[in-house]
């Protein structure tokens, strides 16, 4: 064999397969992003709940003839989709020289692990035997930091506002329910 040959060899990649891995920060990969899914179920529940106050909101601007539009709402579709999130392939090596591969969902700061850290991860199998697992939490025992990486979840992606409208539509319905069975 010549050295051109083994110039041409990949190192192995593992995935750990524990929950807590330690070793040293090798690289950052080049991130991509990534589509989360929404359950159905539950956007069927968040949407229908917000449109009962949605609903009564009509009701009472056209009784009060009051001008002006619902504002701009996000289509089915859109609500359906999920939110993207950054995903960055993280290649650590542990002491024995192995190198491993693993997810960092979210965002986090730029000086807070560098390569040739030395590092302490918490890690989550993502279900998919095709994907390697994700942090969760990493400890940088090099800094002597502790960072959690905050990727969207679905609360986030439905937002504040109509997730208070749903709340609302709730109250609206369990208040009547109540009015219905003490009458």
């Amino acid at each position: 064999m010549t050295t051109m040959d083994s110039d041409l060899r990949r190192p192995r990649i593992l995935r750990p397969t524990g929950r807590i891995f330690t070793g040293r920060v090798v690289r950052f990969m080049d991130g991509y992003t990534r589509e989360m899914r929404v359950a159905q179920p539950i956007l069927v529940a968040v949407v229908t709940a917000a449109g009962v106050v949605q609903l009564l909101t009509l009701l009472v601007r056209t009784v009060l003839k009051a001008a002006g539009g619902a504002g701009a709402r996000r289509k089915w579709k859109d609500l359906k989709k999920g939110p993207e999130f950054l995903v960055t392939p993280v290649r650590l090596r542990d002491t024995d020289g192995q190198l491993y591969e693993v997810e960092l969902h979210g965002h986090l700061a730029q000086s807070a692990v560098h390569p040739g850290d030395h590092v302490q991860l918490t890690l989550r199998d993502q279900g998919d035997p095709d994907l390697p697992p994700r942090i969760e939490r990493i400890v940088n025992i090099t800094t002597t930091q502790w960072l959690t990486p905050r990727p969207p979840t679905v609360w986030s992606h439905l937002g504040p506002p109509l997730l208070l409208q749903a709340a609302l539509g709730v109250l609206v319905v369990v208040s009547l329910l109540v009015l219905v069975i003490v009458v």
